[in-house]
């Protein structure tokens, strides 16, 4: 089930994750209650749409299904960026080994040449993000409990996944907006 779109009113808009990384936004900017409602309510659909791909990859793969959860959200705009939408690329997962085995498309992130991979579906896409956090480069996050959802978002800042300086912010922001963590204790 799908979200209304949340511009509804026009001359209005904002990211969706916007009013859970920053609460009182719209109410600063005069946007009307009912866009950031709206906004919200794309984000709860994204959740109820794929936590149970994220706690089928927390049972397989032992990353906690709040951290796989909030990133898609946030590396996705809640499914709607134009990397999830084009590419079924929920994670912002870039190609290695120059496209061997795989098709790429280019997207500007850090740099203008960024390759980022292009999956058939996005079950294939989470698939990928946690074969990514099974790599030694994130390998110690393991160590953590499975319910340490800060820890683990510190790692992944601290191991390079992302170069934003409020990565880890963002996620528990994200993990604590929609009660993530709840989707922990299922695996």
């Amino acid at each position: 089930k799908k979200s209304k779109p949340a511009e509804a009113v026009k001359g209005f808009s904002m990211r969706n994750l916007t009013p859970l990384l920053s609460p009182g936004y719209a109410k600063r900017k005069g946007i009307p209650q009912e866009i950031s409602d709206a906004k919200l309510q794309v984000c709860k659909d994204y959740v109820s749409q794929y936590a149970s791909v994220a706690i089928a990859e927390m049972k397989a793969h032992q990353i906690p299904a709040s951290i796989t959860l909030a990133q898609g959200l946030l590396e996705s705009d809640a499914g709607e960026s134009v990397l999830a939408t084009e590419s079924n690329n929920h994670f912002g997962i870039k190609c290695r080994t120059k496209c061997l085995g795989c098709t790429c498309r280019n997207y500007s992130d850090d740099i203008i040449y960024d390759m980022f991979r292009v999956f058939d579906d996005v079950q294939e896409s989470y698939r990928e993000h946690s074969l990514l956090l099974s790599s030694p480069r994130y390998q110690h996050l393991k160590k953590l409990d499975a319910t340490d959802y800060k820890g683990w978002a510190h790692g992944l800042k601290k191991a390079g996944y992302a170069t934003d300086p409020k990565y880890a912010d963002k996620l528990i922001l994200i993990i604590e907006g929609l009660a993530l963590y709840q989707y922990d204790r299922k695996a």
